[in-house]
């Protein structure tokens, strides 16, 4: 008897010829490179290393272009705005030790917003692990132990034979829902060596769909078409899956207000009459979602950011959708729907019935009027007092004229990526990101860095359309290096540095930290810059973006007396 799968895994012609004379010279170096392509893989970012020379090697030899940082870290970041951008999952090649351990903190980030990065790293010889302690150069007792808190998934291979399915079955986890990244350990030798293996063809990595269960998508509908005050909570799960438009139909076809998290800006309509923008650190907000009898959170875990800081304590029934296990009904007890944000919204709009409510536009006018007017009060004698005069960088109006200036500058489907400074804790609540998976930020995990090499790793991916990136001077001393970068390839970002001299927040410790002249660096090397001001902000950043090539715009901030 012939089962279907027989008859898949006969090889073609093309394959015998090419497994009974495969090509001399090659490593397992060459058995990564091959699969990564087979599995679709066009463009891989990293920094050479001496124990992963073979495997760069290996990428010289490709199709594959390759795009190489300055720091593991920031090639980090780079890959994981490539894989926000495109949804594919986005190898990153390591070397070993230091080389492997510096792109942690870029990995945490793409853990926290589910970026697909398949980080593949070299290792000591295979004589040299299981903690040893041979002294090899780059040892380390677990380097995957480094790892395996911070990944989705940790994955090895100790000889030749064992590259394809491993770097398969890692690719696979990283595109399942929720993605995230994943690591890959492979020991020097192993991609040295030569190999008789014949080359990698039809390797196969479909990632899983994960389908809500149609008793709880039942349930939701049946709530949400009978609530009074629907509110529907919208993060980054949406994003990534894709589902601004389903989102949309379900808030309309239950006239639900949404507010999306941070991390799911973009996900519905700015100035839609639904729309409650993203000012979840508003107590006010925080009252109207709490006075919801049905809350739907949508690809979100309603984690610190998303809950005014653990402040937020719904009063009526929560449904809750989210693809990772682990933060189904980890902040509030809810009907936990264990789905992906796509799958789950199809299978509630093929449910639920329409809900008339003429008067929730209404709601969501006078709360945002309201917002609006304490964010901006028109007489200062009317506004409280704060407790100290506040630095320019810190006060809110100037914030938000910035923000009008950028959001006027930028391109309606530009990415902007934004560091851990100020202004980007203001862009959280008020920036309109105008299009989904256009605005995209730090805040998963908090590191600083990330902007300018993320943006470098978004205009990889989307040649042709103008970048911007957002850092305050500590961050942007993080990531100096990645101009060389920028000039190397050509690559359409423009970067603005806010330059308050480090205050973010009043201090006392490390008040004053010294810093670069900006635009004398950045012109050193061969970047175009721009010293502006508040008033003349809008048409440099214009001008800028309008340009081909890396640029940096600097705005000097009088920091805080």
């Amino acid at each position: 008897m012939t089962h279907d799968h027989d008859l898949v895994l006969r090889p073609t012609e093309a394959q015998r010829a090419a497994a009974l004379a495969p090509p001399p010279g090659r490593t397992g170096g060459d058995l990564v490179v091959e699969t990564l392509c087979s599995l679709g893989a066009n463009t891989v970012f990293g920094l050479p290393g001496q124990r992963a020379l073979a495997l760069f090697d290996a990428v010289g030899r490709s199709d594959l272009r390759f795009i190489g940082l300055r720091t593991e870290n920031n090639a980090g970041f780079a890959a994981d705005a490539y894989g926000r951008m495109t949804g594919e999952a986005v190898p990153l090649l390591l070397s070993a030790g230091p080389g492997a351990l510096m792109a942690l903190p870029a990995l945490a980030e793409a853990a926290a917003a589910s970026a697909p990065v398949v980080a593949i790293s070299a290792q000591v010889p295979v004589a040299g692990l299981g903690g040893g302690r041979r002294g090899h150069l780059n040892e380390l007792r677990d380097q995957s132990a480094s790892f395996r808190e911070v990944v989705k998934s940790v994955h090895s291979a100790r000889t030749p034979s064992q590259i394809p399915s491993v770097i398969a079955e890692a690719w696979e986890s990283a595109l399942t829902a929720p993605p995230g990244p994943v690591y890959v350990e492979i020991p020097e030798d192993v991609l040295r060596d030569e190999t008789v293996i014949p080359q990698v063809t039809g390797v196969d990595a479909t990632p899983h769909e994960l389908a809500p269960r149609p008793e709880l998508t039942a349930v939701a509908a049946h709530w949400l078409e009978n609530a009074a005050r629907p509110v529907i909570i919208a993060g980054g799960g949406v994003i990534r899956s894709d589902a601004a438009g389903k989102l949309r139909l379900l808030a309309e076809r239950v006239n639900a207000p949404v507010v999306t998290t941070y991390g799911g800006k973009g996900a519905f309509p700015w100035t839609h009459p639904l729309s409650l923008q993203s000012w979840l650190e508003d107590r006010h907000t925080t009252d109207f979602l709490e006075d919801a009898d049905v809350l739907l959170v949508v690809g979100s875990g309603l984690g610190e950011l998303s809950s005014n800081h653990h402040t937020f304590f719904p009063t009526g029934r929560v449904v809750q959708i989210e693809a990772d296990l682990g933060k189904l009904e980890s902040n509030h007890a809810a009907l936990g729907i264990h789905a992906d944000a796509r799958l789950a919204l199809q299978a509630l709009l093929e449910t639920v019935a329409e809900r008339g409510d003429e008067a929730a536009p209404e709601r969501v006018r006078l709360l945002l009027a309201d917002i609006a007017a304490r964010a901006t009060p028109q007489d200062p004698a009317q506004a409280p007092a704060p407790p100290q005069d506040p630095a320019p960088a810190q006060d809110p109006e100037h914030q938000l004229r910035l923000l009008a200036s950028i959001r006027a500058a930028l391109p309606p489907r530009s990415p902007s990526f934004w560091d851990m400074t100020a202004l980007s804790y203001r862009a959280w609540s008020a920036f309109d990101p105008k299009h989904p998976n256009t605005m995209h930020s730090a805040q998963g995990a908090g590191g600083l860095g990330y902007a300018f090499p993320a943006a470098l790793g978004a205009a990889v991916a989307e040649p042709g359309t103008p970048v911007l990136a957002v850092s305050g001077d500590d961050g942007a001393m993080y990531s100096i290096a990645e101009l060389a970068t920028a000039v190397q390839y050509a690559l359409d970002v423009t970067w603005l540095i806010v330059d308050d001299g480090g205050h973010d927040a009043p201090r006392e410790t490390g008040a004053n930290p010294t810093r670069p002249d900006f635009a004398a660096l950045a012109a050193s090397f061969g970047v175009p810059a721009t010293t502006t001001t508040p008033q003349s902000l809008r048409t440099d950043l214009t001008k800028a973006l309008k340009t081909p090539g890396p640029s940096l715009i600097l705005l000097p901030t009088p920091p805080h007396p």
